[in-house]
């Protein structure tokens, strides 16, 4: 399989917002150092491998981008932007909805083929339907981690 395009999703995927989804916490935001803090002292931080794996992907010219069912897509926005990532995405699907919207318009967008996209999520809704249009789906149960990224693309 030729990986043309790595999608990720946000929400214990890429990041932690200490425990809950990003449309949970309050902002406005804070950064502090490599996290961010909400109004309510809530952290958020990348996974400790996630910043190596955006960069080994754009070392390696794979396409990225975002896909995240968020009811809050501001927020999301904002901390992607806070943590200095959105360069590395060429499109953001950030809104609420079914992902096979947001791969539809992946699909549509970037005239890239279902079965040359990789996806992480750590959500099994989500997994199963964009599986099913034929996307290498990998379930992330606890933070995307390098071992699993090299796993799931056959590094």
């Amino acid at each position: 399989m030729s990986v043309e395009l790595i999608v990720f999703d946000l929400d214990f995927t890429l990041w932690d917002c200490d425990g809950v989804w990003c449309d949970c916490t309050c902002p406005p935001y804070k950064k502090h150092g490599n996290l961010i803090l909400d109004s309510q002292k809530r952290s958020i931080t990348l996974y400790s491998d996630v910043i190596a794996i955006l960069q080994y992907c754009q070392k390696q010219q794979i396409k990225m981008a975002l896909a995240s069912r968020t009811g809050e897509p501001s927020w999301a926005k904002q901390l992607i932007e806070l943590f200095d990532i959105q360069s590395f995405f060429i499109q953001q699907e950030i809104y609420p909805g079914s992902k096979v919207n947001h791969f539809q318009m992946l699909k549509q967008n970037l005239n890239i083929d279902y079965g040359q996209m990789v996806f992480f999520d750590d959500e099994m809704r989500n997994i199963k339907e964009v599986g099913d249009l034929g996307v290498k789906a990998v379930f992330v149960e606890t933070g995307l981690n390098w071992d699993m990224f090299t796993s799931a693309i056959q590094l």
